[in-house]
């Protein structure tokens, strides 16, 4: 996945206020990162920390989309959204998520718990694929130029799609990791903490 284009806007100058292009920067920088650690997790570079990286990846992404949630609506430039080219393909990285967290992918969640609290069924490698390919949506517009763009969208998809995905991911996360850290026999944390102070 090559993400480096995603480093700074294009050519054209941003129709922005510095405090919304400094929001628009750090958004891209945070997504960037999300997607980054996102590839390296599903190649297997953190198989023995794989659901702290995720934990810190989910909440660091959810941060950036809280901001985002919090202000008022950007309105882009355009009418319509300008086409940026084919979306980019996670494929790949889904199928090695999926491998890589089989047998606790799968999590019960509530759908929307305000208008229609009822609970169904999601999966963590779909969730943080889904987030990952909105980010990158917009991270193509921010890369052409078209910051306002990136910003509506980033806005627009954290409100409709990936808030919401990354929030229930990050609880499903949050209750494996509580699990195998709490769960854990007293022999087996006694013999952990013992390992820990000889390594020191």
């Amino acid at each position: 996945m090559d993400t480096t284009e995603a480093t700074s806007p294009g050519p054209h100058p941003p129709p922005l206020d510095a405090e919304l292009w400094s929001l628009a920067h750090e958004t891209a920088t945070e997504a960037r990162t999300y997607l980054e650690t996102l590839q390296g997790v599903a190649r297997g570079g953190a198989t023995d920390s794989v659901l702290p990286v995720l934990l810190l990846a989910l909440s660091q992404v959810q941060v950036a989309g809280a901001r985002l949630g919090a202000m008022v609506d950007v309105v882009p430039v355009e009418r319509y959204e300008p086409d940026s080219g084919p979306d980019l393909d996670l494929d790949g990285i889904r199928e090695d998520l999926v491998r890589l967290l089989a047998g606790v992918d799968d999590y019960a969640e509530v759908t929307d718990p305000v208008a229609l609290p009822r609970v169904g069924r999601s999966d963590i490698s779909g969730d943080l694929v889904a987030v990952a390919a909105d980010l990158s949506h917009g991270l193509r517009h921010y890369a052409d130029g078209a910051v306002t763009e990136a910003l509506w969208w980033w806005q627009f998809s954290y409100l409709s799609s990936w808030g919401d995905r990354s929030a229930s991911s990050l609880r499903a996360v949050l209750a494996l990791l509580a699990h195998v850290r709490l769960d854990a026999d007293e022999e087996t944390v006694m013999e952990a903490e013992m390992a820990a102070l000889h390594a020191e």
